[in-house]
Order: structure tokens, then C-alpha cells, then sequence
């Protein structure tokens, strides 16, 4: 028994009141990513062929219509982290915007099945025209909204199972997020195989069958995730990040003329006295000192909305400020990521697909950095990260800017061997057109991509969660799904830019990747110019990284030093309490509770069971399972028959702070 008992401070943490949150809430979310990836990605390295065989698009403007579906896509996960943090919360708004996928998915099989639903061959840059075009934009536009939505908040929603303050937790916070990959990677595997093969099976005619498959599966999904309600700690939205951001750069401008304190501490912030906020403050810093004005209080002023904000206030947008070269860094190497998943499907059709008696679709190609990736995800997992933990002393064994940046080197020399792959493609071609070579000579670009697809989506999903302040989480983790989109949109401006220069330089008159056929083009010319330009970027980025400085937390706020004082005032509630607890595992998580509650009358005063029973009355399920939660026959409750305001302030702050869910 002498091991199960731990010394603590203030032995009220509102992550222990219920037995919820973990591994045992994300296992639904994992459920849920893998069976919606399983047609998101299917969808991602296929769709160009829907779309070059079934809609008639030319070659670059199939190319141009994915990525700009898949950049749509992306970029709308800013409407589900932004509807997330201010009006519903996390699972509210992934289920909203889930329906709408799924209205979307409904759509595309119709179509897809239905033959007078599409066009007819023109010859043309695109065929789709009158209601067929309709149909079809209205539902990419569907599934652009809905997939985006669910990606701004449903990342955040598993990762406000674990308690990031917790020690214990904090590492477990670091391992959803290569869990959360693993469950994608897996989904998305069993995507480019199978789905794929059905897709493009009897000569290319079961596109509406694969788009069937993918909207049960996703429908399927849902169901896992409204199961998993019961286990999930949901936090409620807050004040919009909009407005706060708002506040900030209004004030800093109506305030321009003054000058700043040379001491940072005469700068306006809420003490611990007046505070009500259960969120840690943010410690000052000195970069971007011109939002520093938002924080200065003029004389005779009242500290009221839109006249001063507080220095934790100004903190949250530097913080984000300084997020901006971060994402700008990253937008290349998803556009990168674009041309594995357009131009590499392409050479695909033109290689030897055969495995065996089998036809590979060239879609499926894909698999082999998947299969990569399923294997090294453990081991990074399960090896890996605890090694370097001891090293380092950091719970995700390594930065998050640490591990962009391997993923950005990667992307180089993927872009390298891609172009290295499509010289001996061609060469191959031209010296036997009835010969080419294996389609498995791009597993070797795919398979160097993949990894670095490990590394960097984990590090940025991770590194903008963590670094976001505590109501801008969902908006802030949106933040990746934005490079990938501008990187989507940008490998559009490129194929169109590098088409109109070299049609006008070249002697042939006709631009690298013009027409449609690539064996005519000059496909490796642009690998090499994305490599170059991934290597320059890769210096862009460590110059930011190097400046980018961690958000660090105001130790002297109330958020901190509650869990490490033995009291919040002069006059303690509750000082240091030896309380017994059993350890449970809980979905792979270790979670400490206690079995039953003691109220006796001389330990927990009236007065300090009332406060608790109002402030918990607003949530009756945490109310019937505190009797389940603590113990307090060892506690130290001292002076009970003080009345005055200033102390029922201070525990009404401490109380609202331990509980609030």
C-alpha cells in the first residue's frame, strides 16, 4: 500500500474527477480517421484519373482540379477550428461538418453511376458543362467544406484527452499524435489498395462502386465517433480568437503614440486576485514590442474590452505571429507532396504494372510509403522517442521544428530521385516503347516522402496544439492543414507558370508539362526545379526555426502555482493531503483515483460544500461521480469560520478553477 500513496498539493484535478479522456476516449477518434482516410486518401491519388477519364479533363487541368480540390479542403479546416473554438465544440462540429462529407460522397456515387450525369469526350481543357457541372462543383464543393471542417477540429478534439501539464499525460499527448498517424496511415493503406483496384476495375467503370465503399466506411466511422461520446472531456467554446486577435492590433494602433514602460511589469494584466480564468497566463516576451502598447493602461482609463488588453492577450498573438514563417516554411513541401499525387499517378499508367499475373493499378503505387510508414511508426514510437526522452529530456523525444525539419530534407530528396526516375522512364521509352520499366521504380521516391510525411505532420499537428494558446487550439492546429493547402494551390501556380515561360523559351514552342502525353513533356525538368527550390527552402527554414522562441507559461499566474503551492491565499483551504489511490491503466494510459469520499463534518465545512455543490451543479455527472473521486480524512481544512468576502473570493476562484470542466 505504501507504493500507492502519493503526496499532493491541492489534491482537486479536475482531469481526475471523471474516469474519462485517454487512450479509451481516442481509440473512437482512431476508428474514425482510419475509416474516413480509408476514401480521403483513395480520393487524393486517384481522383485524377476520375477526372481525366470520366470527365474529360486534359492532363494539367486534371492535375489543377485535384489540387485544388485538395486545397479547398484544406484550407476550409480554418471554418471547422474557428466554429469549433467559438460556438460549438469539438465533437459538435466534427459530426456537423461530417454530414455534409457524407451528403457530398452521396453525390459523387450518383454521379459516378449515372451515365447521362457525365460528359462527353470534346478535346478539350474541360468538357464538364451545364447541370452536369453543377452536380459536379456543387458536390467537390460539399466535400471540400466537409472533410475541411472535420480536420480543424477533430485532431484537437483527442488532444484535449490528455492533460498537458500532467507529466504523465504530456507524454501520452505526444504519442496521440503518431497514434493519430498510424490510424491514417492504416486507413489510407487499405484505401490505395483496395478501394483504388475497385475504382478503377472493368476498364475504369467502377468509380461509382469505389465511392460507395468509401461512403460506407466514412458513415461507418461517425457511428464510432458519436459512440465514443461518453468517454471524450469536452471542453466549451470560448470567446472567439477572432475578436481577441482583433482587440490586440486595434489597441496597439490607438495606442502607437505612447511610449512603453521600461519595465514590463507596469504593463496592464489581470493579478491573481482578480482573475477567474482557469488558463495559465503567458510570460512576456520581448519580440514584436509594438503589440506590447495593446497592454498599456492610460491614466483615468478603465481596463475594459477595447481599450486595454492583457499581456497574456498580446502574448496569444505573438504566439501566433510568430507561427507565420513556421507555415510559410512548410507550403513547399506539400506541393512537393501534390506532384506524388498527380504527375507520379500519371507516369504510373505509362510503366510495367504488372506484379506477377496481377495489374497494379497505378494509384495503388502509393501503398509502398504507407507500408513504410506502418512499420516505422511503432518503432519511432516504441524505440525511438524513449531513447532520445533520456537525452534530451523532452516528451516527444525531439522538438516538433526538429522533426519539420527532417521532413523537409526528406521532401528534397524525394523531388530529387523523382527526377532521376523520370529521366530513365523516358530513356526507357524511347529506346523500347513496348518495354517500360517497373512501375515499382517510384516506390523509391514514395517510400523517402512518406517518412518525411511522418516526421513533418506529426511535428507541425503537435508543435501549433501545444504552442496555441488554450482557446485558439482548434484554429491554431488548422494551421497545418493551411500549409498543405497553399502548398495544393501552389503546385497549380507553378504548373500553369512553368507552362506559359518554357512554351515561350523552349525551341518546340510547347511547355514542359503541356498536352497529354508525358512522354512528349518534359516532366523531370520540373522534378529538378522543385528540388532546387526545396533545397533553398530548407535553409529558409532553419534561419525561422532557429528564431522562433517557445511559448513559455507566467509561473507566478494562478494556473501554475496552484498545483505547487499548498494554498492559493495567505490562509489555506486545503493544505498538502496524503491521499490514497489505486493506479488503473486506462487505455494504455496510467490514471490515478481514489475508490470512495469521506464528508465528515469537522474536515469539509458547510461552507466550503455548498461552494462546491453550486459550481458543480451545472454539470449533475461530475456532481454524482465526485463521492467516487477523493478522500479527504487525511486533509488539513483550517480556519472554517472565516466569513469575509475576500476569502469566499479566493476560494470561489480556486474551486471554479479545480472544477470547471
Amino acid at each position: 500500500m505504501a507504493n500507492d500513496v502519493k503526496t499532493r498539493y491541492n489534491a482537486i484535478n479536475p482531469w481526475n474527477i471523471k474516469e474519462k479522456g485517454g487512450f479509451k476516449a481516442t481509440s473512437f477518434i482512431y476508428a474514425l480517421v482510419a475509416l474516413e482516410n480509408m476514401g480521403f486518401v483513395a480520393n487524393m491519388v486517384s481522383m485524377v484519373m476520375y477526372f481525366f477519364l470520366k470527365m474529360h479533363f486534359d492532363l494539367s487541368g486534371s492535375a489543377n482540379t485535384l489540387t485544388n480540390l485538395m486545397g479547398s479542403t484544406y484550407l476550409l479546416s480554418v471554418v471547422g477550428g474557428f466554429i469549433s473554438d467559438t460556438y460549438l465544440n469539438r465533437f459538435n462540429t466534427s459530426i456537423t461538418f461530417g454530414i455534409l462529407e457524407l451528403l457530398a460522397l452521396v453525390m459523387m456515387t450518383i454521379q459516378a453511376h449515372n451515365g447521362s450525369l457525365q460528359p462527353e469526350a470534346c478535346g478539350m481543357s474541360s468538357c464538364v458543362k451545364g447541370g452536369i457541372a453543377v452536380m459536379f462543383y456543387a458536390s467537390l464543393c460539399l466535400l471540400a467544406l466537409g472533410t475541411g471542417g472535420v480536420k480543424g477540429s477533430l485532431p484537437p478534439l483527442g488532444a484535449d484527452q490528455f492533460d498537458s501539464k500532467d507529466p504523465k499525460e504530456s507524454k501520452a499527448l505526444a504519442s496521440y499524435f503518431n497514434w493519430l498517424l498510424l490510424s491514417s496511415t492504416i486507413g489510407s493503406s487499405i484505401g490505395v489498395t483496395v478501394i483504388v483496384w475497385v475504382s478503377t476495375s472493368s476498364n475504369n467503370n467502377g468509380w461509382w462502386k469505389g465511392f460507395l465503399i468509401i461512403t460506407i466506411t466514412t458513415f461507418i466511422g461517425y457511428f464510432f465517433l458519436v459512440l465514443g461520446k461518453p468517454f471524450y472531456r469536452l471542453e466549451a467554446p470560448g470567446d472567439s480568437p477572432i475578436i481577441r486577435i482583433a482587440q490586440v492590433v486595434v489597441v496597439a494602433i490607438k495606442n502607437r503614440g505612447l511610449s512603453l514602460p521600461e519595465n514590463s511589469n507596469e504593463l496592464y494584466e489581470i493579478n491573481e486576485k482578480e482573475s477567474v480564468s482557469a488558463e495559465a497566463k503567458i510570460a512576456h516576451t520581448e519580440q514584436f514590442r509594438c503589440l506590447d502598447k495593446a497592454a498599456i493602461l492610460r491614466d483615468n482609463a478603465k481596463p475594459i474590452p477595447w481599450t486595454v488588453c492583457t499581456v497574456t492577450q498580446v502574448e496569444e498573438v505573438k504566439v501566433l505571429t510568430r507561427m507565420l514563417p513556421i507555415i510559410a516554411s512548410t507550403i513547399l513541401l506539400n506541393t512537393c507532396m501534390a506532384q506524388l499525387q498527380t504527375f507520379s499517378v500519371q507516369q504510373g499508367s505509362l510503366m510495367d504494372r504488372k506484379l506477377g499475373s496481377f495489374q497494379v493499378p497505378a494509384p495503388s503505387v502509393p501503398v509502398i510509403p504507407l507500408a513504410f510508414m506502418i512499420i516505422l511508426i511503432p518503432i519511432y514510437e516504441i524505440i525511438f522517442v524513449p531513447f532520445a526522452r533520456k537525452i534530451t529530456k523532452n516528451p516527444s523525444g525531439i522538438t516538433q521544428l526538429q522533426r519539420v525539419g527532417v521532413g523537409l530534407v526528406l521532401s528534397a530528396i524525394s523531388m530529387l530521385v523523382a527526377a532521376l526516375v523520370e529521366v530513365k522512364r523516358k530513356k526507357q521509352f524511347l529506346k523500347s516503347p513496348t518495354n517500360p520499366i517497373s512501375l515499382f521504380w517510384l516506390s523509391f521516391q514514395y517510400a523517402i516522402f512518406g517518412i518525411a510525411d511522418m516526421f513533418t505532420l506529426v511535428g507541425l499537428l503537435e508543435f501549433f496544439y501545444k504552442e496555441a494558446p488554450a482557446g485558439m487550439r482548434s484554429l491554431s492546429t488548422s494551421f497545418t492543414w493551411i500549409s498543405q493547402s497553399f502548398g495544393y494551390f501552389m503546385s497549380s501556380i507553378f504548373v500553369d507558370i512553368i507552362n506559359s515561360v518554357t512554351k515561350r523559351i523552349s525551341p518546340s514552342k510547347k511547355g514542359w508539362l503541356y498536352g497529354q502525353d508525358l512522354n512528349k513533356n518534359n516532366l523531370n525538368l520540373f522534378y529538378w526545379f522543385l528540388a532546387i527550390l526545396s533545397c533553398l527552402n530548407f535553409v529558409n527554414y532553419l534561419y525561422w526555426a532557429t528564431w522562433y522562441k517557445y511559448k513559455t507559461e507566467d509561473t507566478t499566474s494562478i494556473g501554475i502555482s496552484m498545483d505547487k503551492s499548498p494554498s492559493i491565499s495567505s490562509v489555506p483551504l486545503i493544505k498538502t493531503a496524503e491521499i490514497e489511490v489505486s493506479k488503473t491503466t486506462n487505455g494504455g494510459s496510467i490514471v490515478d483515483h481514489t475508490q470512495e469520499i469521506s464528508w465528515k463534518n469537522n474536515q469539509v465545512f458547510e461552507s466550503d460544500q455548498a461552494m462546491l455543490r453550486f459550481f458543480l451543479a451545472f454539470n449533475p455527472t461530475t456532481m454524482r461521480e465526485i463521492d467516487y473521486v477523493f478522500k479527504f480524512e487525511k486533509a488539513n481544512i483550517v480556519d472554517p469560520m472565516d466569513t469575509s468576502i475576500t476569502r469566499l473570493k479566493n476560494r470561489q476562484r480556486m474551486i471554479k478553477h479545480r472544477y470547471k470542466n
